[in-house]
Formats: structure tokens, sequence, C-alpha cells
């Protein structure tokens, strides 16, 4: 029986060789045997998985909004103040004006345009934004079919806001400012979604 000790970061692991009758008489590479070998990397790979365990995921949070992204700027500006990085932040503008006002406003990432939605909603924890993300040709045209689609169909949780300028009414819901809506979807509703996600 022997003992080999390799140093892996500042962590040392023990590696126990023993010789066998499935290996006896055979020597491995530079002369250790199979059987050490394979529990130093049974050891490595242990090591590795926990490293990766300890590392934090943070939650990806698509904001999308179209025309001036004035709407979109005010959510990412308090999901910023509540959050900060433990959140990943990514503005999705139906336009480019849109997206830039909502990366000024702190998100980590941005892009605009239809393919950029699609491809983007899919791989999401959670999307935020006005109701009218998801109604096809709203905001004067702006949101494609295949935009609201890609919104409507990704399995991740929606957080809608009850803003539009279309000629429609949804009943139940009271009239709110701005403020007050971005303040019930940050510091409630956002925290509950997200201990589910």
């Amino acid at each position: 029986m022997r003992y080999q000790t390799t140093r892996i970061g500042a962590k040392k692991v023990l590696h126990h060789a023993t010789k066998s009758n499935l290996f006896s008489g055979h020597e491995g590479i530079a002369g250790v045997e199979p059987a050490a070998g394979f529990v130093a990397f049974f050891y490595c790979v242990l090591f590795f998985i926990v490293c990766i365990e300890k590392v934090p995921v943070r939650k990806q949070i698509c904001v999308i909004d179209g025309q001036g992204g004035g709407i979109g700027s005010t959510l990412i500006k308090y999901l910023k103040a509540a959050h900060g990085e433990q959140i990943e932040l990514i503005a999705l503008g139906t336009n480019a004006i849109a997206a830039s006002q909502m990366l000024r406003a702190g998100a980590n990432k941005c892009a605009s345009g239809e393919n950029a939605i699609c491809h983007t909603t899919a791989k999401a924890h959670c999307i935020v934004g006005p109701v009218t993300i998801t109604w096809a040709n709203a905001m004067l045209g702006e949101v494609t079919p295949k935009m609201a689609e890609a919104v409507t169909t990704s399995p991740a949780f929606k957080l809608l806001l009850p803003l539009f300028q279309e000629n429609a009414e949804i009943i139940g819901v009271a009239s709110e400012p701005l403020p007050h809506l971005v303040q019930i979807l940050v510091e409630k509703r956002l925290k509950e979604v997200l201990n589910r996600v």
C-alpha cells in the first residue's frame, strides 16, 4: 500500500493506490499504477464539480419595449437598484432607439429587432415588459407576429404591465401610474418568481 499527494490549487487530494489482482504486474504511464491514476482522475473530477456548484448562476431577465423605450428604461432602473448584479438584465427593443435607451438605463446587454427577440426570449428565465409585447402589430406595428409568438411561447415566466395605447380594455385591472406598477413588479412579484425559476 502507498499514498500519493497531489496539490490542486489550495487543496490536497490524497490518492490511495493499491495493488489488485486486476492490475498486478502492469505499470501505467511514468511508472504510476493504473489504479492510482484512475483514483487521481476521479478526485480531480469530483473537486471540479464541487467548484462549479459553488459558482452562483445569475438569472437572465429580458426587458422588452418599443418606440422610445421609456417603460423598459424605468423597469431596468428599478430592477438594477433592487437586485444589482445578482441578475443579468438583457434589453430587447423592437427598434434600435428603445434598445439603446434601455442600455443607458443600466442593462447588461442589449439587442433590437425580430430575430434578437425570438432568439433571446427562448433562453430567458423571466420576461418583463408591457402587455403589448404579446400582441401582434401593437405599438404602431412594431411588435411583429413572430415577436409576439416568441414571447408567448417562451418557457420563461412573464411579468406584464397593463400599459397600452391600443383600442382595448383589460377588465378587472385598476388604473395605476407607471412607478406604482413597477414597484409592485420589482419588490413583490419578481422576488417570488426568481425563487421559483
